[in-house]
């Protein structure tokens, strides 16, 4: 009985980690993006500096109308929004917060989990794109096939040379065996993977797939209503994944000046150093042409995930 109501109770953390942490990294990048581009939006809903906005825009989901095209496949458009957003939430089971099994499930090939899982978002793009009847929606579905294809093998090489450099599979084995000299020495393998995550998550500059002056927003341009939010809210969850993963892989997860007790809030810390830029870099670079996002991924990221892959090799020959 006990055993069942400790998985309940990690269940129902991870879930309240899910459902609150994506609205907080959207609220901040309105904000952040106004007072780096000088620019006034809504300050009034909740009071305060308009904290309820985000809140009033669920609202203002739910209360759309749910439109399918005639010609659309209706089982398939229904269910792409949950394809795309589920994943978020299983890898999400699967990253430590802090020390002594503070993590949803322990899994022993965890990294190869996590991966594997976030592979699977592609099949929502690909399923609104081609279930959409529109020409469109179906060319934004195949540059998102495309483009997440390309950047999942730097992001794998970059975190193979983690697992190597750790000698384990298991998340919270890498964290334990992570030295502070890691950072420098895996630094290349950190920009790396952080970069492709980025673009798995078609986030600025790599975000063509939805670009509005191009294909108006892609795969999901015949959605409405609350599954284009969950939409939205799958990419935002996405970003707290990608942020809580590098710092898991490359940061040192939990370690740091603190006691372990307060190991959480040191991963919650640098997860959160990390969303703020993503959010700084949607403002600092435009956007890739489809061409140049694919030569970036072939000619400079993966020779660089080698590189890495090749340094680790020689230093852990070195220091064993």
């Amino acid at each position: 009985m006990s055993d069942a109501l400790d998985v309940i109770l990690r269940l129902l953390a991870v879930l309240a980690v899910f459902l609150v942490l994506p609205l907080v990294v959207g609220q901040t990048e309105h904000k952040v993006m106004a007072h780096m581009q000088g620019r006034l939006g809504p300050m009034y809903a909740g009071g305060f500096h308009g904290w309820a906005q985000l809140v009033a825009d669920g609202v203002k989901f739910a209360q759309k109308e749910d439109v399918v095209p005639a010609d659309a496949d209706r089982k398939v458009f229904q269910l792409a929004p949950a394809v795309a957003l589920l994943p978020y939430l299983l890898v999400l089971a699967a990253i430590p917060l802090g020390p002594n099994g503070l993590v949803g499930q322990t899994i022993d090939a965890g990294l190869f989990f996590v991966l594997a899982v976030m592979g699977v978002g592609v099949l929502g793009s690909l399923m609104a794109g081609w279930a959409s009847a529109n020409k469109f929606s179906l060319l934004g579905g195949l540059r998102t096939a495309a483009q997440l294809m390309s950047y999942e093998l730097p992001m794998l090489l970059a975190a193979a040379s983690v697992a190597m450099a750790a000698g384990t599979l298991s998340l919270p084995g890498i964290v334990e065996a992570y030295q502070w000299w890691w950072t420098p020495w895996q630094l290349i393998g950190a920009v790396v993977f952080f970069t492709a995550g980025l673009a798995e998550l078609q986030r600025p500059p790599f975000d063509m797939p939805v670009a509005d002056s191009e294909i108006i927003f892609g795969a999901y341009t015949e959605y409405t209503g609350l599954r284009f939010a969950l939409f939205l809210l799958a990419e935002y969850a996405g970003i707290v994944v990608l942020c809580g993963l590098t710092t898991v892989l490359f940061l040192g997860g939990w370690h740091g000046p603190w006691p372990d007790s307060l190991g959480w809030l040191w991963t919650l810390v640098k997860t959160g150093l990390l969303a703020f830029v993503v959010i700084w870099l949607r403002v600092t670079y435009p956007r890739m042409r489809e061409d140049q996002l694919q030569r970036f991924a072939w000619t400079f990221l993966i020779p660089l995930a080698l590189a890495q892959i090749a340094l680790t090799g020689v230093v852990k020959v070195v220091t064993s």
